[in-house]
C-alpha cells in the first residue's frame, strides 16, 4: 500500500485525553495507518464546525474529532458541547449534500492507545471504500 492510496484524515484531538492516547499508541509502537494528520486542541469543544467544513472543502478525505469520555472532561462539560456541535455539523453536511459519513466523533481516553489505533484503522478502511474526497473548493487553498 502506497502513501497515495491512503485517505487523508484531519484529526482534531483533545490535548488531555485523545492526544495522550495517540502518544501512548506511538510509545507502545502499535501499528496504524499513516493517514492521520493530528491537530491538538485544548478541548474537543473548541472544534468549530467551520474548522471541520474548511478541512473537508480543502481536500481532506475524512475528519476525526476525538475527546475525553463524557463525564471525564478536564473542562467539566466540554464533551457535551462537542456532542451537540457534532450533531449540528452532521446536519450541516447533509443539508449541503456532503457525505456525513466522512466525519466521525470518538471518545478516547489517555489510557486507550489501542482504542485510538482501532478507531483510526477502522475509519481509514471506511474511507478507502468511499474513495477520495471529490470536493475541493479552490477558495480555501
Amino acid at each position: 500500500m502506497t502513501e497515495d492510496s491512503l485517505p487523508r484524515i484531519v484529526g482534531f484531538l483533545c490535548k488531555w485525553c485523545s492526544y495522550a492516547g495517540a502518544d501512548l499508541a506511538g510509545v507502545s509502537r502499535l501499528k496504524m495507518p499513516a493517514s492521520l494528520v493530528p491537530i491538538r486542541v485544548m478541548c474537543s469543544s473548541r472544534v468549530n464546525p467551520l474548522f471541520v467544513l474548511k478541512a473537508f472543502l480543502s481536500g481532506a478525505d475524512g475528519i476525526l474529532v476525538t475527546g475525553c469520555h463524557p463525564g471525564d472532561c478536564h473542562y467539566q462539560d466540554g464533551n457535551y458541547y462537542t456532542r451537540r456541535r457534532f450533531a449540528l455539523t452532521q446536519k450541516i453536511f447533509k443539508e449541503l449534500g456532503l457525505e456525513a459519513d466522512r466525519i466521525r466523533l470518538s471518545w478516547i481516553s489517555a489510557s486507550e492507545g489501542k482504542r485510538f489505533v482501532d478507531v483510526v484503522t477502522e475509519f481509514t478502511e471506511n474511507l478507502k471504500t468511499m474513495g477520495k474526497n471529490s470536493i475541493k473548493a479552490e477558495i480555501f487553498l
